[in-house]
């Protein structure tokens, strides 16, 4: 009996440790399916990942090509607008030379009146030296230049001095400089003498007419000097039409000027002249610290 009990508990055993085995093999199985799922969860997810990341990165390089493109089309867009020929010195000076030779038989005059430097110090005389250097300049650099006048330029004069030991090439300037008056040389009915103290307002710059700048450098501010010229020899006057196209900006100091040197008015009917607008002809000539700026509700031009 013994022995029955003994084979008995040694069979259970076996059973038991079989069980035990093939319970240990399923949870084996269970843990490697388990296992390979996390893989395939974790590649797909990392798969997904990188796609993300691919097209991100193709999105982006996408983006940067076009940008870059875009900047390269504006390039050469500007560099086509900004293309000028090359000449040489030489030939851009003789193209200069013949414009303005060209505008002293078909350009509109205007006429430097130097009557008044029995007014000026030593100092404003050199200023206005200056002036007329830089007006020169401008009118060089224009595609439709003035016909010039120095009138009453005296050769035993300070000024006259003064240009020539200021502004190099001076007596080879392509300008007409006499000591005679303008109001001699010119139909009085054809003149404009251009004085901030006049009444009427410039309305536009006419070929016909001659157009009177009064070369006055005064630091004193003595009141309506060309004013009172022009009105005594009885000539048209006019003002640049600052009133109309222009406003008073506030400013610290409370200035407001509407007198400029001669190179500044000659530089606005420059402008008007190649733009047709008071606007953009005064906005451009009248420095800021005039205390003067474009007005929004300017008057209507009139025609050119």
């Amino acid at each position: 009996m013994n022995e029955k009990l003994c084979s008995s508990v040694a069979q259970q055993m076996i059973l038991t440790e079989d069980s035990v085995s093939d319970l240990m093999e399923l949870l084996s199985v269970d843990v490697e399916l388990s296992s390979s799922a996390a893989d395939r969860e974790e590649t797909l997810c990392s798969k997904n990942v990188m796609r993300k990341q691919r097209n991100w990165e193709r999105r982006l390089e996408a983006k940067r090509r076009k940008r870059k493109e875009e900047k390269q089309r504006r390039k050469q867009s500007q560099q086509e607008k900004d293309f000028v020929p090359q000449f040489s010195k030489r030939v851009v000076k003789a193209i200069t030379k013949e414009r303005l030779e060209e505008a002293r038989t078909t350009g509109p005059r205007l006429c430097v009146d130097l009557s008044m430097t029995d007014c000026m110090s030593h100092k404003e005389i050199s200023r206005l030296a200056c002036q007329i250097r830089r007006l020169y300049g401008s009118n060089k650099k224009t595609q439709q230049p003035f016909h010039l006048f120095l009138t009453d330029m005296k050769k035993d004069g300070l000024l006259y001095r003064e240009c020539i030991r200021m502004n190099a090439g001076f007596l080879n300037y392509l300008i007409d400089v006499t000591e005679d008056s303008w109001i001699e040389l010119f139909p009085s009915e054809d003149i404009i003498y251009l004085t901030p103290d006049a009444s009427e307002a410039l309305e536009q710059v006419d070929d016909d007419k001659v157009y009177i700048l009064g070369g006055l450098v005064d630091e004193s501010i003595q009141k309506k000097i060309s004013y009172t010229r022009a009105k005594e020899l009885g000539v048209q006057m006019a003002r640049l039409p600052i009133d109309e196209y222009m406003v008073k900006k506030p400013n610290s100091k409370n200035f407001y000027s509407k007198i400029l040197a001669i190179n500044q008015v000659f530089e606005i009917l420059l402008t008007y002249r190649d733009t047709g607008s008071w606007t953009t002809a005064l906005s451009a000539g009248i420095p800021v610290g005039k205390g003067y700026v474009a007005s929004s509700e300017a008057l209507p031009e009139g025609p050119r």
